[in-house]
């Protein structure tokens, strides 16, 4: 089942006009315990996969293939957040801190002061309300942490593992030598005698700063005129000759952790950091078990986080519209859309029916979960 049109390039939001007396504001498509899944949710999260995917370049038939290899699984990816953010309540998983820690960094890096301005930064930035960003990024964050508590923490990689991967692919750890760098650029450009020995101070307090053990990383996004600052001033890898002479110079023969003092240019004062300085052949074992650890943690991970979310479906008030699949149903579960008037008594318990007349009434009028919009319906009973 499509959500989209590729073709047409566009995510259309239709209004339904269900009853002469009733309009649609928007379509509940999933109900997962006491929260909803709305069709504007799934049309809004696919628009915006889809314009993600155009900045990354992607066009034409490798577009369209990878649009539909990915949209098969946005609702799924919706009732998985919403079963882990329940379970994450179930846990008594505060992320308060976390989420006051994230805001205040990402206010930080947008270097706006103002509270009512960074606020409307993050609307220009998202085309979300404060309310729902910090809502979306409160449920990110329970996630992480219910997958963290309950999933991660039993996966593990051991020794003899990473050591037999190691012997097995040997040849993809052969190095060239390269010198991996962040930088801070404290610039000069339209700058008099007076603002560029001011920068000139700067650059020798960051760089002085740095060496004494601050995150550079943190400095950099602060403090750095350079369009790396977001990145904490990551310059990637360098070999030998790929640098300008006078900043590999000053960099190559540098151990892992070194900063440079300010190094003159012509847009300003560069202070450069070594991250890691590899040399030329077989890399030892030591050297690449992070790498080796990452890459053998993953594929454990994440079948472990399906059985998982298979455990919480199982055990989940789950029902979901004809037309529409969910990718990560449970085997023999059964999702269909039930109409509470059309079923038996004796069919179910009275706790079932009592729960399932509480999520009819929600057809009627809900506020959508991160937005200001309510849903109506009608019911099918007369």
């Amino acid at each position: 089942m499509r959500l989209f049109n590729l073709a047409a390039g566009a995510v259309i939001c239709a209004t339904f006009g269900l009853a002469a007396d009733v309009q649609t504001v928007d379509e509940i498509i999933a109900k997962v315990n006491g929260d909803i899944v709305s069709k504007n949710e799934l049309e809004r999260t696919a628009k915006e996969m889809l314009a993600e995917m155009r900045a990354q370049n992607m066009t034409g038939p490798r577009l369209e293939t990878e649009f539909s290899a990915r949209e098969k699984d946005i609702l799924r990816n919706k009732i998985d957040q919403l079963l882990l953010v329940q379970r994450g309540k179930e846990l008594n998983i505060d992320v308060t801190s976390e989420l006051n820690k994230y805001l205040a960094d990402l206010q930080r890096r947008s270097t706006i002061a103002d509270p009512e301005k960074f606020r409307e930064y993050i609307h220009q930035q998202t085309g979300m309300s404060w309310e729902d960003f910090q809502s979306e990024a409160r449920n990110s964050i329970t996630t992480r942490r219910v997958i963290s508590e309950e999933v991660s923490r039993n996966v593990s990689v051991s020794a003899a593992e990473v050591q037999a991967y190691y012997d097995a692919h040997k040849a993809d750890f052969v190095r060239e030598e390269k010198v991996y760098l962040q930088e801070i650029l404290v610039s000069t450009d339209g700058k008099d005698a007076a603002g560029i020995a001011a920068a000139e101070k700067k650059a020798k307090d960051l760089s002085s700063r740095a060496s004494r053990g601050e995150r550079f990383a943190e400095l950099a996004r602060d403090n750095s005129d350079s369009t790396t600052a977001q990145q904490g001033g990551d310059l990637g890898s360098y070999k030998k000759g790929e640098l300008r002479k006078d900043l590999e110079d000053a960099v190559w023969n540098l151990p892992k952790g070194a900063v440079t003092p300010p190094l003159r240019i012509s847009s300003g004062f560069l202070v450069m950091k070594v991250t890691q300085h590899t040399k030329e052949g077989q890399a030892e074992l030591a050297d690449v078990q992070p790498q080796i650890e990452e890459i053998l943690y993953e594929p454990k991970l994440e079948p472990k986080v399906r059985d998982y979310l298979t455990g919480l479906r199982k055990t989940a008030f789950l029902e979901i519209k004809d037309g529409y699949v969910d990718s990560g149903a449970c085997p023999g579960c059964d999702t269909r859309w039930q109409d509470v008037a059309v079923l038996r008594p004796e069919t179910i318990t009275k706790r079932e029916v009592s729960q399932r007349i509480r999520h009819k009434r929600l057809l009627f009028l809900i506020p959508v979960p991160g937005t200001q919009e309510t849903v109506t319906g009608k019911s099918s009973s007369r």
